[in-house]
This record gives structure tokens, sequence and C-alpha cells, in this order.
């Protein structure tokens, strides 16, 4: 096998499309807001991605069957006035290692820059380490131009963050992408880092809904919020309780009643 397989399971031609990225990551942000985005526009599979850069794991599907960890390329076809073709790159893993990270990234864009994708997005989570009420969504361009168009949909553009930089998918699609002439942005639902986090991919999805022109029913996205919240708040009563014997209540003395 070689190290990156890309199998085509449909020739597809689209009319200037822009990629979409949403890989595991921090708090599954961007992997759960792609899948949603897959799921209700709907988008149609038509590549499979499949390496040995990914971890040596098969899933076990509910009827016994298994199938091999991989990726997955989707298309979507402009419905509406001021829409464009998409297509979605979603999946189980990103590269395990920085040479898979690179192989996965240049082979995926190798392919959807022939098919005519010049601009992309990515999605991702940024970890601040608390639990975090309302997401923001930070972002990442490769040129002034996208920074300011960004800003006219809320992303918030910070001297400090992130800090060091984008690791992984998210940023590195924005990097080589721009070795294939694509430019794009990266959109970065706050999160705590500790949960799956629907309630920052709904954050990440509402931006990218306005700059895609698309209009999405995101309720199954706030009620998978509202059982994370039920979850959070479960664990944080827990932590409140004090640890270890505690001292017994005072009991009244019972015995001057005759």
């Amino acid at each position: 096998m070689e190290d990156v397989v890309i199998r085509i399971h449909e020739q597809v031609k689209l009319k200037d499309p822009i990629l979409i990225e949403g890989l595991p990551g921090v708090g599954n942000v961007g992997k759960l807001a792609a899948d949603y985005l897959k799921e209700k526009l709907p988008a149609k599979s038509f590549a499979t991605v499949h390496s040995k850069f990914f971890p040596p794991q098969v899933y076990v599907n509910e009827d016994g069957t298994i199938r091999l960890v991989s990726n997955e390329l989707s298309y979507y076809r402009a419905q509406g006035t001021g829409q464009r073709d998409l297509i979605l790159l979603g999946g189980d893993y990103q590269g395990i290692s920085p040479e898979g990270q690179y192989e996965l990234t240049e082979r995926v864009l190798s392919l959807v820059g022939g098919m005519g994708v010049r601009e992309l997005y990515t999605l991702a989570g940024f970890a601040q380490g608390h639990l975090v009420e309302s997401p923001r969504v930070l972002g990442a361009a490769t040129n002034s131009a996208k920074v300011e168009a960004m800003k006219k949909h809320g992303v918030v553009f910070s001297r400090n963050d992130p800090g060091g930089g984008l690791i992984g998918a998210s940023g590195l699609f924005l990097g080589l992408g721009r070795l294939f002439e694509m430019e794009g942005a990266c959109l970065m639902g706050e999160t705590s880092g500790y949960f799956v986090d629907p309630r920052s991919a709904e954050a990440v999805l509402k931006v990218l809904m306005k700059i895609l022109n698309l209009e999405l029913d995101l309720s199954d996205l706030e009620e998978k919020a509202r059982e994370i919240d039920r979850i959070a708040q479960k664990i944080h009563e827990a932590e409140q309780k004090p640890s270890g014997p505690q001292p017994s209540a005072p009991r009244e003395d019972l015995g001057y009643i005759g």
C-alpha cells in the first residue's frame, strides 16, 4: 500500500468550488462543524482517503462489519443565488506524524486544486482552558484582504491568539494551500478543550454560513450543546463537593423527653 491512497468513487466536475476542512482536533470543533454541514446540506461523498499515516485501526459498525479508518471528500452543488459549489473534507483522524500531515495535506490539495479550488476555509477549536459560555470565533488568514473580509463577519483577529501559530491540518492546509495559489482563512471556535464542544462548532458554523451564503437549521447542534452543558454542570457540582469523611451534623439531645 502507498503512503496515501485516494479512491475516487465518482468523477465530479464543479464550478469554482471552495474547500472546507474539518478534521478532528481540539474539542472536535472542526469535525463537528464539517460533519453537520455535510449532513444538513446534504453533501455527497466522492472520494475516500486511506493512509499509513493514520492509526492502525478499523471501526466496527453496528452490524458487526468493519471499515478502515479514513478521511472523506464530499461535494455540494450550489442551490441558491450567491452560493458556490463546495468540497468538504472530514474524517476520523489527522496524520499522526509531521511527515504524514504534510503528505496527506499535499495530496488532498493537489486533487482539489485540479478540480478548480482556489479558496479554502479550515475549521478548528481554540482551547482556553476554562468553560466558555459564549464562544468567539477567532481567525487567521492568508492575506490582509481576507482578514478584513472575515472581520465583517464577526471573526476576531487577536494579536496574541493563537499564540505560537496554528498546529495541524487547520494551519497546514492554509500554508501549503498558498503554494497551490489558494487563499483562505481558519475559523477557530473558543472552547474549554475538555469536552467535545457543539456550542463552539455552532459559533463557527454561524460565521461560515454568512461567508457561504447558506441557511442551515442548527437546532440539532443546539440540543447537543445543551446536553454537554448538563454533563459539564454535573462534573462541576461533583468537584465542588468536599472529599473525605465529613463531621456529622450535630444531633439534638433527646434525653430530656419523658
